[in-house]
């Protein structure tokens, strides 16, 4: 499918798949409950675990991130992109759906300058739910092909190619900066 037919997709609450960094991601609104829902039950994902957001600039995550709750300095590691790919644990709203958060009172976030990520945010003018493709128990994909195979000829998969990055993002604590996962 091509980009607009993939914006299109995610804008009606479908689940979409897209390269990212390392990986296919899937993806979709975090504004719709109903797609949110769509994708946990396509990765037989608990809601407890809570989900990660992309977009490829801060201001995407404004109805998410509770901004008052950071120092200037904490705000400032936020808008830069980092090698590897850093997702950040930050504080949430308390007006952001359980199943974006799961049961954490923080949000997972990460600025990610693939082009093909900051097409699909910039033409759905939002950030996507972003966990990796791959059905449970399986490798995340890696092309588009792998996506297919595991989902369906007809899946809606943005045809791209993955950037360099050997592993997913690192996850990190904005807070303590202490490293949750190794990247």
């Amino acid at each position: 499918m091509n980009i607009q037919q993939i914006i299109k997709a995610l804008l009606n609450d479908e689940v979409i798949a897209y390269p990212t960094e390392a990986v296919f991601g899937l993806g979709c609104n975090p504004y719709s409950e109903t797609a949110i829902q769509r994708l946990l039950a396509l990765k037989n994902r608990p809601i407890e675990k809570g989900l990660i957001l992309i977009a490829p600039a801060l201001h995407y995550f404004k109805d998410f991130i509770d901004l008052e709750a950071l120092s200037p300095e904490q705000h400032q590691r936020l808008e830069q992109f980092y090698t590897p790919a850093t997702t950040w644990i930050v504080p949430v709203k308390t007006s952001v759906s359980r199943l974006v958060r799961g049961k954490f009172d923080t949000i997972a976030i990460r600025l990610c300058a693939h082009p093909d990520v900051t097409a699909l945010c910039e033409g759905g003018k939002i950030p996507l739910v972003s966990t990796s493709a791959n059905l449970s128990g399986e490798e995340p994909a890696r092309t588009y092909d792998e996506v297919y195979q595991q989902f369906g000829e007809n899946f809606p998969v943005l045809e791209g190619q993955v950037g360099g990055a050997k592993n997913p993002s690192q996850i990190k604590d904005l807070f303590t900066n202490q490293i949750v996962r190794q990247g």
